[in-house]
């Protein structure tokens, strides 16, 4: 045997064989190290009633164990014990890899193992130990050793698939888990319609809450700049430097976060990162048989981003399809993978995850979680909007030990974007006592934290930990559709708020040199001391079913919720007062002989108060800088001038402030360009324009710098018909250098005007520069006063939930009528849309045009019936069609 290894190909490695090897010599399977099953399936409670085609393609997951769990869960309390030297020694991935993670022969060997079973390899790395992979049911049976069935839920209309034993693996080494086995996680977001809740308690929506008063969006709703107002109630503090990662099991779509701020009058801080794991698509688009729904995902990003606007990016990873419906499929270990990785993104520090699933081990995500926390990462999880945790009210994430559970509360502010003034327990907050059979962690078994007054377990893990606004009381844009107010709530709310909390404070953490850690392990401990009061806003009323708002740790919010900067400082240390300069913007293009401009700023950090003296250096020879305001304490303009010889090309220009001992700096990037010759350039809007005998039409005039261009230019009309006469508004006319200036010609056709088509030619003339354009005019004979009429076919239509009806208008030109005719509805019914197939539209002068006029309406749509006014508007001309609309169910 060992004669004939010397002859094999190069191409076969060496790892390959001995994986070839031991497959052959091996006489039984390995069993995994987590739990597949489901219960429901091993105690036959679900029926078998099939199997799953062998052809059919499934996506899953292969995950790998850590090489040495206990040396990690050691190293873990090292980095929490003051008195280690291991104390906040966090790892980097590749650090934690070597040190924890598999061999990177086991790596080399799962992913042989993968090719050899047929399977088709996604993507996944060894710093991720998850291999994400897709391969027939058949392969699927063969390589794990199981079989596929479809099995009867037994307590929903519905069926599932999943395994039938254990998998067992022909591998050298024991696996931790294969994700995507079953489909019957039930994965569900933690959020509440309002209407929802009232149907399913038998009550009026309007009798579920009042609405927020205190808020600054929409109908006194809250926002998520709000929440940063009530919570923090500062501004040094950003998120500068911080990335916020979130959990999602469907994609988005970013339209929907632009229209948020748009309406708010707020400005999106920056375009999210959304990121695919296991192949699942980013994307959700509310229409179709496979409508997404991604109101959770849009709620996420606006806590997240409004508690922490000056964050260097948030991240949103994707690991699921899950449909409006509930279906889908989803991949936990694909998401939290990609999550203690660097392979996607930059690491997040603090994490947020607003979905509750049932896995068949909750075990499962444990030992990422545990590398969350060598790493200096936080995962938040949402605590459920259904009062206590039960058997049948399901808790995973939530009663996790390794993570963060977030509970909710009913805030009221003192003013709009005002401070924090009152708070208690959200009648829907989930919390409780794990009913997955989760053993209490270290921290909660301090004396002091579970009492017989708050009713909590002494042996299980509780939860919540801590609590923020959950009430039914933001503002909510979702599904490219019309936006909210005071109708969603949810657990959703309060957890990607918390993750942008902790990315203040990781920011002031940063300022020390220092990153926090797990913070259950800081916080519980320092809870139970004097200073609770200036760490938390303890939650001592109200109710979420079972437990109660109570004095210190409770059920329903936990310790409660973040009390301005205290907490802050507890988990980062206190600030030393220092600042920061930033400039807007951060790149200029200035040519010779010119200047630019940039604001520079100076955010105080930790109760700075100092002024700031400014200075540039790295110019480019024949540039000079100048600053409007110096020493600052907060803003001046820096204005960079070129000389007509200055050096050409890209520099690095560096602001440094220096106040006492202390120096910032920021970087400008300076383009200087060489001189342009002056001159201008000529247009028309519109460029072609009808005209009836005894009328008039107008074009605007635009004249373009280019090269510093800054004289007076003379502007002239040629061609023109008989009987028509050109008017300009402003002639001469001088642009601004390297900008424009515009003048609006008027065209006159007496009674008795040639009436058809010609060229109109528009010359522009300063000094021997001269530019021209054309215009191409129309005069029609007048035969009375020109008008259109509207005609739509049908008027009256029924249009269902999330279907649309074409109907056809007929715009028609009264005598000799020829200009555009804008469309546009009086009001549209609450979640109804129309499209036109153009707008405007142009009927030939006595003649008609048709448009295509599509309505739609959303799954959010009220049924009933609603008569609008379908308008045309040309001019001073408005002409109107009745349009009845029935939206049916």
């Amino acid at each position: 045997m060992s004669r004939r290894l010397r002859f094999i190909s190069p191409t076969i490695t060496v790892l390959a064989i001995v994986f070839l090897a031991y497959t052959l010599a091996q006489a039984e399977p390995l069993p995994l190290l987590t739990h597949h099953v489901r219960d429901v399936v091993a105690n036959g409670q679900a029926p078998l009633v099939g199997k799953l085609p062998a052809t059919q393609t499934l996506r899953f997951d292969i995950v790998l164990p850590l090489r040495d769990r206990a040396g990690l869960q050691a190293f873990n309390r090292e980095i929490n014990d003051l008195t280690s030297p291991s104390y906040h020694q966090f790892l980097t991935p590749q650090e934690f890899t070597a040190r924890f993670g598999p061999s990177q022969d086991d790596w080399d060997a799962l992913v042989a193992f993968a090719k050899a079973s047929g399977f088709e390899i996604i993507n996944g790395t060894r710093e991720e130990r998850d291999l994400r992979l897709s391969g027939t049911v058949a392969n699927v049976e063969k390589a794990f050793h199981v079989t596929m069935g479809v099995y009867q839920d037994p307590t929903e209309d519905r069926t599932f698939f999943a395994v039938d034993r254990e998998p067992t693996v022909d591998l050298p080494f024991q696996l931790w888990h294969i994700t995507g086995l079953d489909n019957d996680s039930k994965p569900h977001p933690m959020y509440v319609k309002k209407s929802d809740y009232a149907k399913a308690h038998g009550i009026d929506p309007s009798k579920v809450v009042k609405h927020a008063t205190t808020g600054s969006g929409p109908s006194a709703s809250f926002l998520g700049s709000d929440m940063r107002a009530a919570y923090y109630e500062g501004t040094a503090l950003t998120g500068t430097g911080q990335n916020i990662a979130l959990f999602e099991f469907a994609g988005t779509d970013l339209a929907d976060l632009t229209t948020y701020y748009k309406n708010v009058g707020q400005t999106e801080p920056y375009t999210p990162t959304l990121i695919s794991t296991g192949g699942y698509g980013t994307s959700c688009v509310d229409s179709g048989s496979s409508a997404c729904d991604d109101t959770e995902q849009t709620l996420d990003m606006t806590q997240a981003m409004g508690m922490a606007p000056g964050s260097t990016m948030l991240y949103m990873y994707v690991c699921g399809d899950v449909l409006a419906s509930g279906s889908g499929n989803i991949s936990d270990t694909a998401c939290i993978s990609a999550m203690v990785s660097t392979a996607s993104a930059p690491l997040s520090k603090q994490i947020s995850c607003s979905w509750g699933w049932t896995p068949a081990d909750p075990s499962t995500l444990d030992p990422y979680f545990e590398q969350m926390a060598s790493q200096g990462q936080n995962f938040f999880a949402a605590s459920g909007d259904s009062s206590a945790w039960s058997a049948s009210n399901e808790a995973w994430p939530a009663d996790d030990a390794n993570i963060v559970s977030v509970g909710g509360t009913d805030l009221t502010t003192s003013s709009a974007a005002g401070p924090w003034k009152s708070e208690t327990a959200w009648a829907d907050s989930g919390g409780g006592i794990s009913p997955d059979s989760i053993p209490i962690p270290s921290w909660q078994q301090l004396s002091g934290v579970i009492t017989s007054s708050n009713h909590g377990s002494t042996t299980l893990r509780n939860g919540p930990d801590v609590a923020a606004n959950a009430n039914f009381t933001f503002y909510v844009c979702a599904d490219q559709t019309t936006c909210t107010a005071n109708d969603y709530g949810g657990t959703s709310f309060a957890t990607p708020m918390w993750a942008g909390y902790l990315a203040l404070a990781n920011e002031q953490a940063a300022s020390n040199g220092d990153t926090i850690g797990y913070i259950n392990p800081i916080i519980y401990p320092a809870a139970l001391g004097s200073s609770y009061s200036t760490l938390f806003h303890d939650i001592t009323s109200g109710s979420c079913g079972t437990y109660s708002g109570i004095t210190g740790y409770d059920l329903c919010t936990g310790w409660g919720s973040p009390n301005t900067t205290g907490l802050i400082n507890l988990l980062a240390g206190s600030s030393t007062p220092s600042f920061t300069l930033s400039d807007s913007p951060s790149s200029l293009t200035i040519t010779q002989g010119s200047s630019g401009t940039s604001t520079i700023t100076v955010t105080d950090i930790g109760g700075f108060t100092g002024s700031v003296t400014l200075a540039a250096s790295g110019l480019p020879s024949g540039v000079t800088a100048a600053f409007s305001t110096n020493p600052t304490t907060g803003t001046s303009v820096l204005t960079l001038t070129a000389s007509s010889t200055a050096t050409t090309g890209s520099a690095t220009v560096t602001i440094t402030g220096t106040s006492g001992s202390l120096t910032a700096t920021t970087t400008l990037a300076l383009t200087v360009n060489s001189a342009a010759t002056p001159n201008f350039a000529i247009a028309a809007s519109p460029t072609s324009v009808t005209v009836t005998q005894g009328a008039s039409g107008t074009s605007t005039i635009t004249i373009t710098s280019t090269g510093g261009f800054n004289s007076a230019t003379t502007l002239s009309a040629s061609g023109l018909p008989i009987g028509v006469t050109a008017a300009f508004s402003t002639n001469p006319v001088t642009p601004p250098a390297n900008g424009s200036v515009t003048s609006t010609l008027t065209l006159t056709a007496s009674s008795t005007a040639t009436v058809g088509a010609a060229t109109v030619t528009i010359t522009g003339t300063s000094g021997s520069t001269t530019h021209s354009t054309t215009i191409a005019l129309t005069v029609n004979a007048s035969s009375g006063t020109a008008n259109f009429t509207l005609s739509l076919s049908p008027s009256s239509f029924t249009v269902d939930e999330r279907g649309s009806v074409s109907t056809t208008l007929t715009v028609t030109s009264v005598n000799g009528f020829h200009s555009a005719v804008d469309l546009s509805v009086n009001e549209f019914p609450s979640g109804v849309s129309a499209t036109a197939s153009s707008n405007p539209v142009t009927p030939p002068a006595n003649g008609s045009v048709k448009v295509t006029i599509t309505w739609s309406a959303s799954r959010r749509a009220p049924t009933g019936t609603t008569t609008i006014d379908l308008i045309g508007t040309s001019g001073s001309l408005t002409n109107e069609t009745p349009v009845t609309i029935t939206v049916a169910p």
